[in-house]
């Protein structure tokens, strides 16, 4: 079926990075399957990582379904273009038409995108996964392609004003090889082997980092571990 709708959103997206001069940095895109199904799964610090993490697949000619969570597809203006782009709805009181949705995706030979963590990293570092794209892979008998952002949160990322200005905003996207998910091994496992390979990737993603904070008032997007002054894991927690 043609994609009269993604490929123009992905045009518009390429218009407006141009437009802010941000400096795409991609590496590992070669480990993206050029066909068959595959579960792609990133760290998320930014509310337009599914933009960035769908860039990373381009190079192999692959357009990636998100799961997302189901009131993005009701919203009157990104509900059409979610729906246009046969991304993928997540009602979390009923998460089971969301994994068969998935998982029927994958089986036709789609790449889906997985957010592990769920819900954006404040601290911007990685939180726990959980176990849904360890197992929607294993029972597609697809594998995991670990992915790593970083420099989107400078963008827009909860609790922060949107940054859209021409900024010359560097954003660094690294890519890894496959993971395999046997059905004989615990979900629990792979889902820990699978992070460990984004931790990974996102420690080089920071150290390929081509600038720092300018002065200390711009040191917010920067983990605490690192010398920022973003909140540690514990501080957000304590939030609620």
């Amino acid at each position: 079926m043609a994609e009269l709708v993604y490929r123009p959103v992905i045009g518009a997206a390429r218009t407006l990075f141009k437009a802010l001069d941000l400096k795409i940095d991609t590496q590992g895109s070669e480990h993206i399957p050029k066909t068959g199904g595959a579960v792609l799964v990133s760290n998320h610090i930014s509310y337009l990582d599914f933009i960035f993490t769908g860039l990373g697949a381009l190079p192999q000619k692959r357009l990636v379904r998100f799961m997302a969570k189901d009131s993005v597809f009701r919203h009157k203006v990104s509900g059409p273009l979610m729906r246009g782009m046969k991304h993928i709805p997540v009602d979390r009181s009923r998460g089971e038409d969301a994994y068969a949705h998935a998982l029927a995706s994958l089986r036709s030979g789609e790449i889906v995108g997985v957010f592990p963590e769920a819900t954006i990293s404040q601290s911007f570092t990685l939180k726990s996964f959980k176990s849904g794209a360890a197992r929607l892979a294993q029972e597609a008998g697809v594998p995991l392609i670990p992915m790593a952002l970083w420099g989107t949160q400078r963008l827009w990322t909860k609790g922060r004003p949107r940054n859209f200005r021409r900024s010359h905003i560097p954003i660094t996207i690294r890519v890894g090889e496959a993971l395999d998910a046997p059905v004989d091994q615990y979900a629990g496992a792979i889902t820990r082997r699978l992070r460990e390979r984004v931790q990974e990737l996102l420690e080089a993603a920071q150290r390929a980092y081509p600038v720092r904070p300018r002065d200390a008032g711009d040191t917010w997007w920067v983990p605490a571990h690192l010398g920022g002054t973003a909140p540690t894991p514990a501080e957000v927690r304590e939030r609620g």
